[in-house]
């Protein structure tokens, strides 16, 4: 975890971290405990006749793991989500606000380069969006 984190993280949550799949992306998401419980509690209230939530939770919540700092600032990925996630040597951990994506360098310079190209494109971005742009 890049140091710009780790003190922050281990004052909110004592470095208690979720790591699942991202069930967009092929890539892993990693929560702040408390950012997972908000998450859990959401999913909670799904209606669970739902076939699409039962899917969702599934997912998610049947591929979370508990991750917890080290003294260093690292923490171990299990092989499956590793595996999912296709992490091999180079990985990229991504701020989302509230959480963090966890790629392979390459897919995510891939998906980035894409997402760029696409916004760029007419229409790419809606109105609404371009006005939170600074």
């Amino acid at each position: 975890m890049p140091s710009r984190y780790r003190d922050e993280l281990v004052s909110r949550c004592n470095g208690q971290l979720i790591v699942t799949i991202d069930a967009v992306d092929t890539c892993l998401t990693v929560y702040p405990l408390p950012e997972w419980e908000l998450i859990e509690t959401k999913l909670r209230e799904l209606p669970s006749l739902r076939e699409e939530t039962r899917r969702l939770q599934r997912l998610l919540i049947g591929n979370a793991v508990d991750l917890e700092l080290d003294s260093a600032g690292r923490f171990l990925v299990p092989p499956r989500l590793r595996e999912y996630a296709g992490l091999d040597k180079k990985a990229m951990l991504v701020g989302q606000l509230n959480k963090f994506q966890l790629w392979d360098e390459d897919k995510w310079n891939a998906v980035a380069e894409a997402d760029l190209a696409a916004i760029k494109e007419p229409g790419g971005l809606p109105d609404e969006l371009r006005d939170l742009i600074l």
